[in-house]
């Protein structure tokens, strides 16, 4: 379906809320398809006003950056207790591009894609905060990161490592287990690739 933008956002008809920020989409001012898919998930419990965002670290306000990270920490280092180093680096790769759900300036989810050496793309610091769980904010994110990864490159799969107890949530988005399980952490670890 074609969606107007209208004053630098896109809103799905039939999706309670769900808009998406394109005020700095070189298209603003025109249409563009609606990804057909980008629908909340079968257990979306409730409406969220949820608005999407995508940007490389070198463009991002500092104040959505931080919100984003904060909630990275909070929910790796501090809920999951794992001591790691989460500022890795990989944000800042060139090519490297954060995509988070927001409501107003809160940050519901984020996630990373990158480019493997091996051309591969990889989804990593997939985290939602507590309250937005269960509601179809992470499906959503994810749908529109795998349908970014298909317009960055078509051919290329798609790789993650997910932890052991969520495998069956990413196998929902077409991912595979591909490989031997490993500890990371303390948390066990899958590798999940989806072909392109």
């Amino acid at each position: 379906m074609e969606v107007p933008l209208d004053a630098g956002r896109i809103v799905a008809p039939g999706v309670p809320h769900l808009s998406i920020d394109t005020s700095d989409h070189p298209l603003k001012g025109t249409s563009r398809p609606f990804p057909p898919d980008v629908q909340p998930a079968a257990d979306y419990r409730g409406a969220v006003p949820v608005t999407l965002h995508r940007s490389e670290v070198r463009s991002m306000d500092p104040l959505t950056l931080y919100a984003i990270l904060r909630l990275r920490v909070d929910v790796f280092v501090v809920e999951q207790r794992a001591a790691y180093p989460d500022l890795d680096g990989r944000d800042a790769e060139p090519g490297a591009e954060l995509l988070w759900a927001a409501d107003g300036d809160e940050v519901l989810a984020t996630l990373r894609i990158l480019r493997e050496p091996d051309g591969a793309l990889r989804v990593g610091r997939v985290a939602t905060a507590p309250a937005a769980r269960s509601r179809g904010v992470a499906s959503m994110l994810m749908r529109v990161a795998l349908e970014r990864c298909a317009a960055l490159d078509p051919t290329a799969p798609v790789v993650l490592d997910a932890q052991a107890h969520l495998a069956g949530w990413y196998a929902r988005f077409g991912f595979e287990v591909a490989g031997a399980g490993f500890d990371e952490d303390g948390i066990p670890h899958v590798p999940m690739r989806r072909t392109a």
